[in-house]
């Protein structure tokens, strides 16, 4: 059965960084921010809003999971943790072949020109 079109739409780059982030170990907000600065090369830098608006659809997809809470020191604060579900690593394996697919399109039409 073929999955539903907008499972295939692309991802926005903010989206594709944000499950980047989490492909390794589940990460907090915070933790997130600055991953997603530092594996986009400051291409990307989220705002607080744009995160957490991300990763309540994100979770709502069932892109991510929410998988512990620990209480972050002097502040008091709760600190959420995200992680990558099975679903959400097969959407960021999908995205990554239909990214490759547009770079190889590109070399051939590239190399068809001459330059």
């Amino acid at each position: 059965m073929r999955e539903p079109f907008e499972d295939r739409s692309p991802l926005t780059e903010a989206t594709f960084y944000i499950l980047v982030s989490m492909a390794v170990e589940p990460k907090h907000g915070y933790a997130i921010l600055k991953d997603v600065k530092e594996v986009s090369q400051g291409r990307v830098a989220l705002s607080t809003g744009t995160l957490y608006g991300v990763l309540s659809r994100l979770l709502d997809q069932g892109l991510i999971e929410r998988v512990e809470e620990e209480e972050a020191g002097e502040t008091g604060r709760v600190r959420k943790f995200y992680s990558l579900s099975r679903c959400g690593r097969r959407r960021l394996e999908a995205e990554m072949e239909r990214m490759l697919g547009l770079v190889a399109a590109a070399q051939r039409r590239l190399a068809q020109s001459g330059g």
